[in-house]
């Protein structure tokens, strides 16, 4: 018997293997006596299956259990759409690296059995948002799971800015950017611009410059509840945007404020019983396996 009943599947929609994977996927769900319920762009792409479907958004209130067929970014997109549910996620990787969908798809099976019975791990997530003020009124605003990133855009300029961290003023910085990441998102874009890796239980954000002007601005590692304010000071001649997950921009301007903070709720990931981060990074990152006593 299987501890959830109804099932919502996010899928990406450009490979066709992947489509091959829902199908077994939603046929081995029947077998368990669990509904399967298809994104409802899943569903068109499968319009023989005869399946349940519904919104993106609506997935959250309609299932108990969400499971991401397809890579990090798929996964990315889906725990900003249900965020404001308290749903576990479920990854099965489809993609490249993987740091977020674990399951695999070649046997996964033996893997999801023991997690319908309710044998798993559940980690708690927290994101981040970010809310532009242009004049001390809104004009944009985004959530992330991984990092919100201050860029500049199409322009191959340069950008700077005051940074604050609880109104307390830190650094004028001359760069590409800034890059604000969870300990999700440690392993990202933070990772490739020289930030630490962090355990994904840590409390805290990292703050990783991106090609700063001055070598001695470096990566910071703060509380996760900090009041991030970032002022684009008004001599820029960009505008610059403000990148959520790689996935949504917002265009902010010459003397705008990003104001960046823990967001209220969180994600709740699930793993198979036997996962293990550091065995993730020796895979993924291609650390050494090798143990010696």
């Amino acid at each position: 018997m299987s501890l959830f009943r109804r099932i919502g599947i996010i899928a990406r929609l450009d490979k066709p293997q992947i489509l091959d994977t829902v199908k077994k996927l939603t046929d081995f769900l029947l077998e368990q006596g669990v509904t399967p319920v298809l994104e409802a762009d899943l569903a068109t792409m499968m319009s023989g299956a005869k399946l349940s479907s519904a919104p993106l958004k609506e997935l959250g209130d309609r299932c108990d259990l969400v499971i991401v067929v397809g890579g990090d970014g798929s996964f990315l997109g889906a725990a900003r759409a249900i965020i404001d549910y308290d749903i576990p996620v479920l990854g099965m990787n489809r993609g490249t690296l993987g740091f977020l969908t674990d399951i695999s798809p070649t046997d996964f099976e033996k893997e999801l059995e023991p997690i319908l019975r309710g044998e798993y791990l559940e980690e708690k997530r927290f994101m981040i948002e970010a809310k532009i003020k242009r004049q001390n009124r809104p004009s944009g605003e985004g959530i992330a799971l991984n990092d919100l990133v201050l860029h500049p855009g199409k322009s191959a300029r340069m950008i700077r800015f005051d940074l604050f961290i609880d109104d307390q003023f830190v650094m004028n910085q001359k760069s590409d950017g800034l890059i604000v990441a969870t300990p999700t998102g440690s392993t990202a874009y933070a990772l490739s611009a020289g930030g630490p890796i962090m355990l994904p239980k840590l409390d805290a954000l990292v703050l990783v410059p991106m090609h700063p002007h001055t070598l001695s601005n470096r990566p910071i590692v703060i509380d996760a509840d900090a009041k991030i304010r970032i002022v684009v000071c008004e001599s820029n001649l960009t505008y610059p945007s403000v990148s959520c997950d790689g996935q949504l921009n917002i265009t902010a301007a010459p003397g705008d404020e990003i104001h960046i903070t823990r967001r209220k709720g969180g994600i709740r990931l699930i793993h198979p019983k036997d996962h293990d981060f550091y065995d993730v990074c020796r895979t993924k990152l291609g650390w050494q396996s090798g143990y010696r006593q």
